[in-house]
């Protein structure tokens, strides 16, 4: 499964660079057929290499995800502090819930 719609496209690019070798290679193939395949092999090659350099690797990926998650993690409100009136509350409720069962 693809990590990224760049991931997608580059494979995109990839099959069709794969289809033009096949023209290139073919010895059926007119002057004109072979004119045009290597042409769009070129611009087709131009463009996998500015998608390779713009979009990053999947460890990239996974650095920014891991980055973001940490981010949120430390925005969040921070833990009660232990010791408070709640906690004893807490406490008193659960030793008279107890009492009360049996």
């Amino acid at each position: 499964m693809p990590v990224s719609e760049n991931a997608q496209s580059a494979e995109a690019i990839h099959r069709k660079l794969r289809a033009i070798a096949a023209v290139l290679l073919d010895p059926a193939a007119t002057e004109n057929e072979r004119a045009n395949a290597e042409a769009l092999k070129m611009r087709l090659e131009k463009r996998l290499g500015q998608e390779a350099t713009s979009g990053g690797t999947w460890a990239d990926i996974l650095f920014r995800l891991g980055r973001g998650v940490k981010q949120i993690k430390q925005s969040t409100s921070p833990p009660s502090p232990k010791g408070d009136w709640t906690d004893n509350a807490f406490r008193l409720g659960r030793m008279f819930r107890r009492g009360f069962k049996k």
